[in-house]
């Protein structure tokens, strides 16, 4: 099943917190490459960041949640909160999948 994992970023850690655990991040999104299937950080209209957004491939909403609390975005609290939403992708490369 595909998931849509939101993050909302809190605004009181600056972009020092995010750079100083890029690397460990980028790698732990590296080795569940299976699973995650894509991901990036969201900016509001003036640049400042506002989270992310992850594509999961998952058996359920369990497994993405202990997926998002092993990234070590987590226990630094540069993420506030997350949402995990179920997904059926209908449309993909200019096709109809349905």
């Amino acid at each position: 099943m595909k998931y849509i994992i939101l993050f909302e970023d809190n605004p009181d850690l600056g972009e020092d917190v995010r750079a100083s655990h890029m690397p460990q991040h980028l790698t732990f999104l590296e080795e569940n490459r299976q699973t995650i299937e894509s991901a990036g950080p969201l900016r509001e209209p003036d640049g400042n960041a506002a989270g992310g957004l992850w594509i999961v491939e998952a058996g359920s909403d369990a497994e993405v949640k202990q997926l998002v609390e092993n990234d070590p975005f987590w226990p630094t609290g540069l993420r506030k909160s997350f949402r995990i939403l179920e997904w059926k992708q209908v449309f993909a490369d200019g096709v109809r999948l349905v």
